[in-house]
């Protein structure tokens, strides 16, 4: 086992940090800020731990971003070999507007082992452990939806599908809608409601619809973690983005790639805190004196969840 428990909580401190960095920017106007702030707070974190680091996803190319870009090496350069899937805030708008789900969150995983997606979107599917190999991305909406009702002994109609309120999902809407099932729209966030589809209590049985590839990758690592499943491809919005993935290694465009594909091996350790309470992690709390922060822990190898809860007085 090379992700130990105890590099988890090393971890840790960054998300933490990116999130109380976002606090004073909540319901700002100002997503920019915020990201900023959780960027820095995350990556100073980072280099106090005793790892060989190295950025595959981030916040974009060297030129962009000025830390936590991709092939950026953090950590003090001793110790294992761990390569990073970053998102300091995960819902900036979030944050600024002062609305649900925003995250600091992240995955790691051995060296070479995360799929190195481009900065461009991906349509996917997720389902908990109990449909686990049973959904197929190419299927119609009508097939995975009975399947899924299926495998959790339901009804059609007592399925929940979330989905990213987005115009290009017009279509799909109208396909959950046709077959009874219920359907959750969210704003912003497909990446917790990705990792919704495995807990209990979320209400959550079905993820489908286009988001952002990069934070497919991390989902997939979450989902790998809880015995959960998920499949993607990615969608290009225009020739610049398939130059850039082929330029990264992708060699077949229309490629759909399994969990498998998206984390190899059978380690990965998923890492996140709240900043806007949402389906995944109730936010932060902040009274006069203290700042109450909701965590979650994640590690394939030790099959372990620990939610964390931490206080930092002012």
């Amino acid at each position: 086992m090379l992700l130990k428990d105890s590099l988890a909580f090393e971890i840790l401190k960054g998300t933490e940090q990116a999130a109380l960095a976002c606090v004073p920017w909540i319901g700002k106007k100002d997503k920019n800020s915020a990201d900023q702030a959780a960027v820095e707070a995350m990556r100073l974190e980072f280099n106090k731990i005793e790892m060989q680091g190295t950025i595959v996803i981030g916040e974009g190319e060297r030129d962009q971003a000025p830390m936590l870009f991709i092939g950026e090496k953090v950590g003090t350069g001793k110790g294992i070999e761990v390569d990073f899937a970053v998102d300091p805030l995960e819902c900036t708008n979030s944050v600024a507007n002062n609305v649900p789900n925003a995250i600091a969150v992240l995955a790691l995983a051995p060296s070479k082992t995360l799929l190195h997606a481009p900065d461009c979107y991906m349509n996917k599917i997720a389902v908990g452990p109990k449909c686990k190999g049973k959904v197929n991305l190419d299927w119609s909406v009508q097939k995975n939806i009975q399947i899924v009702a299926e495998c959790l002994n339901k009804k059609v109609s007592e399925v929940t599908v979330i989905v990213l309120d987005r115009p290009r999902h017009e279509q799909l809407i109208k396909e959950v809608k046709e077959t009874g099932a219920q359907i959750k729209l969210i704003a912003d966030g497909d990446l917790p409601a990705a990792i919704a589809t495995c807990l209990e209590g979320t209400g959550i049985d079905l993820l489908l619809g286009i988001g952002a590839a990069p934070e497919g990758v991390i989902s997939a690592v979450a989902l790998k973690c809880l015995g959960g499943y998920m499949e993607g491809r990615l969608v290009f919005t225009d020739e610049k983005q398939a130059a850039r993935a082929k330029e990264m290694g992708v060699l077949d465009l229309n490629k759909k790639y399994l969990i498998q594909d998206l984390s190899k091996g059978s380690e990965g350790m998923f890492v996140a805190t709240g900043i806007q309470s949402g389906v995944l992690l109730k936010g932060a709390e902040v009274s006069s004196e203290k700042i109450k922060l909701h965590s979650l822990i994640l590690n394939a190898e030790t099959k372990s969840v620990r939610y964390i809860n931490s206080i930092y007085l002012k």
